[in-house]
C-alpha cells in the first residue's frame, strides 16, 4: 500500500537545489511526498520513496508570473531541508 502527501514550502529568497540547473525564485512551492507501507511490522509505518518539488512556484513572492506550465522535480529530502535552513538563516 502507498500514499501521497502534498504540502507546501516557502522560500523568501532565490534558492538552488540539485538537480535544478538554475536558481529558483522566491515563493511558495508545492511539495509531493510518496511513501510506501513497511510490511511485516506489528504497527503501521511508511517509508518515503520520493520527494518532488513542483515548479514553478504556486505564488511568486515577487516578479512576473512564470506561466501555467510546470513540472515535478525529484529532490533529495536532505537537500531540500538544507536549502530551507539556509533561507531561514538569511532572514
Amino acid at each position: 500500500m502507498s500514499r501521497t502527501t502534498e504540502t507546501t514550502v516557502t522560500f523568501a529568497r532565490p534558492f538552488r537545489l540539485p538537480p535544478l540547473e538554475a536558481s529558483q525564485p522566491p515563493g511558495t512551492y508545492r511539495l509531493v511526498i510518496d511513501e510506501e507501507e513497511v510490511p511485516g511490522l506489528s504497527f503501521l509505518a511508511y517509508r518515503r520513496t520520493a520527494t518532488m518539488l513542483a515548479l514553478p512556484a504556486i505564488a511568486p513572492a515577487a516578479g512576473p508570473d512564470r506561466g501555467a506550465t510546470g513540472q515535478l522535480v525529484t529532490v533529495r529530502p536532505e537537500d531540500l531541508e538544507a536549502a530551507l535552513t539556509r533561507d531561514s538563516a538569511l532572514g
